[in-house]
């Protein structure tokens, strides 16, 4: 196939918004592909949007300096030797402005080959003037002039570094730059002095000077914060003109129901039942966020919303991100709902047959209500009347998603819960088309979780805190950053953690494991063992972030606490402190004990999620970046805050102003047509 053909065929996918060529760009084979879907890269498009996370400067230095740059020519034949597992040296000779000097560098033995002699390379290390030796960090198969050279670091993974994912992306943008389109519009790039957007791109991947990168990140980042706000301020312009279900609540139930509980509701759940009671009952689609602190009571209110939604006559559904969180629902709400509603669980591992059973009753409205994962979104996936929509720790579920499920029923009222709560004055302009409703109070019998901060050196007196609460047949919940070892860093993890505390407890009291890459039935089997205090000591990783209702777990132990967010630690201390038992909180860490401070002072989500608005911006607020709205591939909503104003008030004027059959519009808006 000639160069033209693909070129034109390439175009015609982009314009058909189904791309998916990364097989036609030179180098990549079948591995490639299966490596950049890791990245989660899976079109052209996505490619040449696939921003560096940040920029080496490299600039000359002379041999006078301890840390060098030096422009040298390989002179001898590297040697190269493996010392252990994981661990190689090299040497060789080189010549740096006619002085020999001798260069070691470790785990970079792959470079043999490339280094010939005469070879000219950039020598970046350590220089020992005495034993005329550079221990060298990284060597550069080029050289550079006298200009600072700037060099993209991108997000890898193993098999894929980022020079040859930035010749990846530098093929794409030959076949791809006739099809750049700018999503400002002109005037607007006008109005900032924009630079033009295949410059933007260009420049991003192959950066030619500090100012004009600056200049272009700015644009790149607004670009971003536009197209955000335009969606939001589509949606909440078409809210205004949607007509949702009308209902007849009949509150004297939903009061009966209420003093039914064995517990009493607190004023801020109380408050959170009538936001959503008066929504249903409006002619207005409900289109509501329930933002409560962990262990706040967020599910019993939205349980009280699907049984009012259920007296109407209408089915209701809950979306979860896991399915150790759905069965726990499922339980909780088959308890709640016992000969009250028909309630069913649908997820991954449901066996096919019980799943083709739940779809027949779904559709013939012998299901009330129905809790599951993302499985609830496939197609195959019927309602008779869907009136009531719930998805909880909304962030984890990307716009798609969310707006499949919404298409299951017809101007059916939605609630979204997060137990990550973000500062006021941001909720308000990024949820700007939600009505937030917030439960700060926590419920009477919940005691305040004792947060401690300990050093790596501080083992022992941890170990004997564990012991305690073991002998008072407590079970306890230890955190690691990493699944496994990884040579690059100093983390620990869960394998290491396990070996180490099986041998200090393990004779006596049972230790397992659990992570994310474990199958749903195993992960589920050893939750059971958990919730049934058969393990006791349970080592994971952030996994249990979510939702893990255990009362009688009273310690969360978390190791290399710097590598988490404060929201994320307090969503994992509030795995710990769900009953009246004394609980504890034990952080380790050797760093940032001035930010990890704070968790010993407040169990308040709402100030810790300021505190980790302040120190971290936006990105650990809402965990990993995966699948929720709030992806930027370069904005930060706390440090760009102006610019997203000025993006929301811009937003604003061009919506006010074009016919909503702009195509800026319409492409903006594509994916979120079913949340009108």
């Amino acid at each position: 196939m000639s160069s033209s053909k693909i070129k034109k065929s390439v175009i015609i996918n982009i314009k058909g918004d189904k791309m998916n060529d990364l097989e036609i760009i030179k180098g990549v084979g079948p591995k490639g592909i299966k490596l950049l879907n890791e990245l989660n890269l899976y079109t052209i498009k996505d490619l040449i949007s696939f921003y560096p996370f940040r920029y080496n400067y490299i600039k000359a230095t002379s041999l006078e300096s301890d840390s060098v740059v030096v422009n040298a020519k390989v002179m001898t034949i590297p040697i190269g030797y493996r010392l252990r597992n994981n661990l190689n040296r090299m040497t060789f000779t080189a010549d740096i402005n006619n002085n020999l000097v001798n260069v070691v560098i470790y785990n970079r033995i792959f470079l043999k080959s490339h280094l010939v002699l005469n070879k000219g390379i950039t020598i970046i290390g350590k220089y020992d003037k005495f034993k005329n030796i550079i221990t060298a960090s990284d060597i550069k198969l080029y050289q550079i002039g006298n200009s600072i050279k700037i060099e993209p670091v991108y997000h890898t993974v193993k098999g894929i570094g980022s020079k040859v994912l930035n010749n990846y992306i530098n093929e794409a943008l030959n076949i791809y730059s006739d099809e750049v389109i700018d999503d400002i519009p002109n005037y607007l790039n006008e109005k900032y002095k924009f630079v033009n957007k295949l410059t933007a791109i260009n420049e991003i991947h192959n950066p030619t000077d500090i100012n004009l990168l600056n200049k272009v990140i700015k644009k790149l980042k607004y670009e971003e914060l536009f197209n955000f706000m335009l969606k939001i301020n589509y949606l909440k312009k078409q809210k205004r003109n949607t007509s949702g279900i009308k209902r007849n609540i009949d509150k004297a139930k939903i009061d009966t129901f209420i003093s039914l509980l064995p517990f009493s509701l607190t004023s801020d759940q109380l408050t959170s039942v009538n936001d959503i009671l008066n929504d249903l009952s409006s002619n207005n689609k409900m289109n509501r966020l329930l933002q409560g602190d962990v262990g706040s009571g967020k599910t019993i209110v939205a349980f009280i919303g699907i049984y009012a939604n259920y007296l109407s006559g209408y089915q209701g559904a809950l979306m979860v991100p896991t399915e150790v969180l759905a069965i726990q629902h499922y339980k909780n709400a088959k308890n709640l709902f016992k000969g009250l509603l028909n309630v069913e669980l649908l997820i991954g591992s449901t066996p096919k047959k019980k799943k083709e059973e739940i779809i027949k009753k779904l559709a013939n409205n012998e299901i009330d209500f129905i809790i599951g994962t993302h499985t609830l979104i496939e197609e195959s996936i019927k309602f008779n009347n869907l009136g009531f929509i719930i998805t909880d720790e909304q962030h984890r579920f990307g716009v798609n998603q969310r707006a499949l499920l919404k298409n299951k029923g017809i101007s059916s009222d939605i609630l979204y819960l997060s137990a990550t709560p973000i500062p006021r004055t941001y909720a308000l302009t990024i949820y700007g088309d939600l009505d937030i409703s917030n439960i700060k109070t926590r419920p009477k019998d919940r005691k305040d979780i004792k947060t401690y901060l300990r050093s790596s050196k501080e083992l022992d007196s941890v170990t004997e805190l564990m012991l305690k609460e073991l002998e008072l047949d407590h079970q306890i919940f230890v955190i690691a950053p990493l699944i496994e070892e990884s040579e690059n860093s100093n983390l620990i993890d869960i394998n290491k953690l396990y070996e180490r505390l099986n041998n200090a407890f393990g004779k006596k009291y049972k230790v397992d494991i659990l992570n994310g890459k474990m199958k749903p039935k195993a992960k589920q089997e050893i939750m059971e063992q958990f919730k049934n205090n058969e393990i006791k000591i349970l080592i994971s990783t952030t996994v249990v972030e979510v939702g893990v209702d255990i009362p009688n777990a009273t310690m969360m132990i978390i190791f290399d606490a710097h590598q988490f967010g404060l929201a994320t630690l307090h969503q994992l201390r509030g795995r710990v402190g769900r009953s009246d038992l004394e609980s504890y909180c034990i952080l380790i860490s050797n760093y940032e004990k001035e930010r990890l401070n704070i968790m010993t002072k407040t169990n308040d989500g709402f100030v810790i999620s300021e505190e980790d608005f302040k120190l971290r911006g936006h990105g650990d607020l809402f965990g990993l970046k995966q699948s929720g709205d709030m992806v930027f591939k370069l904005a930060d909503i706390k440090t760009d805050y102006k610019m997203l104003m000025a993006a929301k008030e811009d937003s604003e004027e061009y919506l006010n102003n074009h016919s909503n059959n702009d195509s800026l519009i319409i492409k903006n808006v594509k994916q979120l047509e079913s949340l009108d």
